[in-house]
This record gives structure tokens, C-alpha cells and sequence, in this order.
């Protein structure tokens, strides 16, 4: 009975919102135009999922506690305004006609708890990038625009450079061609929880690569302040969260959410024996320059 009242209250805000009759001033580009931006400038990326909204109210995470500095600090970023700086949230205030019915009812549920978060922090005069860049997949009612979304995302990172900062059991583009284009792969492996303590220690690490590496970020809620700080010191950056596994549940054409094989590889003696059966594991270990686990 009270998910169904909660469902129920959530469907008539969102109503409201839809309708301009709450505050739904706050503008977001396209899945479309945000790759296009980024992939036609320099512009580094900072992204906002449902976690972060919710850890600015002070809500632990499965991988991150909650703290002030913490929900401080991500309200800071995400009022940072540069031009050089893309800061994405979801693009859910207008319409969720594309998304399929639980991705409609979470969003919905979403924005019932933290709409007051947005309507605080978010500028109504700008215009936000859309965090579906980087989930482009499992939201879709229609999925046939994901190969043309990947496509184009792949090209960002073409004969390019890159260093991926990522937690022990990411393992993004293992197993996928998502990084194939790339000119060269190195990799940062970070805490695979409450990464926000080893901060210092990631931001060192990468500090060690010059200012023409392009960096993609997937460690949490970290990742939001370890792009904040390689932006200010001259480096691209792009926070690209769970794209690997949004990319492989695309590529599988799974019908809903799956777990995959290599995120139970965890650690480097787990990968030296995974990389006995499959050279995949292999290649990561040789792009892998630090273990902070």
C-alpha cells in the first residue's frame, strides 16, 4: 500500500512538473547535442546521476558514505559554472515519454524525493549536458538510436591518448571494443569503495601524466572532485560513470539490467589468473601504471 501511495504521489508531481506548473525552468541539452559538444570541442565533463542528488541530501551510497564535506562539496560543483566545463544532470524535467515504464516510475520516484535539490542548486538560465550520455542504453524505449549514440561517442576519444581512472572491478572496454580507437590505453586502478578517502593518492597518480592525455573518470562519487581538480590544472577530463556497462548490456541486446562477468575479477592476482584463459585480462594488466587498493 505505500509504494502504491508513493507511486501515486509521485506520478501527480511529475504531472505538475510536465506542466510548468511546479518550477521546471531547468534546461538540458539532448543525449544528441551533448555528444556532439564534446566531441566538437575541448570541453571537459562532470557528471550528476541520481546518486549524487541524493548524497548532497546526505544519503550513503552502496560505494560511498555520506558526509558533509562530501554533500558540500558536490553542491559547490555542481553550481560551477566555466565554459570549458560541461556539468551534466538528468534530463528528465520536460518529459519521459522516451523512457520505458520502470525507468519512467524510478525517475518519478527520483524527482519526488529530490526535486528541491535541483530547483537550489541548478541555474535556470543555463543549459545543462545530459547524464544519459553516459547511460544511454537501459532507459530507452526505443533503442534504436543506441548504436548511432555509441558511435559517436567513440569517436571523442579516437587516436587519442587516454588514461581511465576506474575501481578495482570496472575493468571499462575489457571483453569490448569501446576503447579500441583510442591511440593508447593506461589505467589507474582506484578503491573500489568509498574512493573519496584516497583522493589525494588518485589525484598524485595522475598529476604523473602530461596535460595531452585525455582522462575518463569511473570511480563514483570521486570522480566528481578528481575532475574539479585535473580541470583547474589543465587537463580533459571526462566523468564517464557506468558507460562500459551500459555499452555491453547494449551490445548483449539485453531486455533489462545484468550483471556481468569480469566485475567479479577483482584485484591484480584475480586478473594474472583470468589472464591465463583469456587474453582480454592480459592487455589490462599491461595498461595497468598504479594499483591503490
Amino acid at each position: 500500500m505505500k509504494r502504491k501511495i508513493k507511486d501515486i504521489l509521485a506520478a501527480i508531481v511529475y504531472f505538475l512538473y510536465e506542466k510548468g506548473i511546479l518550477h521546471n525552468r531547468i534546461k538540458v541539452h539532448t543525449i544528441d547535442e551533448t555528444i556532439d559538444e564534446l566531441l566538437n570541442t575541448d570541453k571537459s565533463m562532470v557528471r550528476f546521476g541520481d546518486g549524487e542528488i541524493v548524497m548532497i541530501r546526505g544519503v550513503d551510497l552502496m560505494l560511498q558514505q555520506a558526509a558533509p564535506e562530501i554533500g558540500e562539496g558536490l553542491a559547490e560543483i555542481l553550481t560551477y559554472q566555466n565554459d570549458d566545463l560541461m556539468v551534466t544532470i538528468p534530463d528528465i524535467f520536460h518529459t519521459l515519454s522516451d523512457h520505458h515504464r520502470a525507468s519512467r516510475q524510478f525517475w518519478m520516484d527520483h524527482l519526488l524525493f529530490n526535486r528541491k535539490v535541483y530547483e537550489k542548486y541548478c541555474n535556470k538560465d543555463r543549459i545543462y549536458g545530459s547524464t544519459f550520455v553516459s547511460r544511454c542504453y537501459y532507459f530507452a524505449s526505443d533503442r534504436s538510436r543506441c548504436a548511432g549514440w555509441f558511435a559517436k561517442i567513440r569517436k571523442i576519444w579516437e587516436n587519442k591518448d587516454i588514461v581511465i581512472v576506474e575501481g578495482t572491478r570496472t575493468h571499462n572496454g575489457v571483453g569490448n571494443d569501446l576503447f579500441d580507437c583510442a591511440a593508447g590505453i593506461e589505467r589507474i586502478i582506484c578503491p573500489p569503495s568509498n574512493a573519496y578517502g584516497a583522493l589525494p593518492e588518485i589525484v598524485e597518480a595522475c598529476l604523473s601524466y602530461n596535460k595531452d592525455r585525455l582522462f575518463l573518470l569511473s570511480v563514483g562519487v570521486a570522480a566528481k572532485f578528481l575532475a574539479m581538480e585535473l580541470f583547474r590544472r589543465g587537463y580533459r577530463v571526462l566523468d564517464i560513470g557506468n558507460m562500459d556497462m551500459e555499452y555491453e548490456w547494449y551490445l548483449r541486446k539485453t531486455h533489462d539490467k545484468m550483471s556481468l562477468e569480469k566485475h567479479n575479477v577483482i584485484g591484480e592476482k584475480a586478473n594474472r589468473q583470468a589472464a591465463a584463459d583469456d587474453g582480454a585480462y592480459a592487455e589490462y594488466l599491461q595498461q595497468v601504471k598504479v594499483w591503490l587498493t
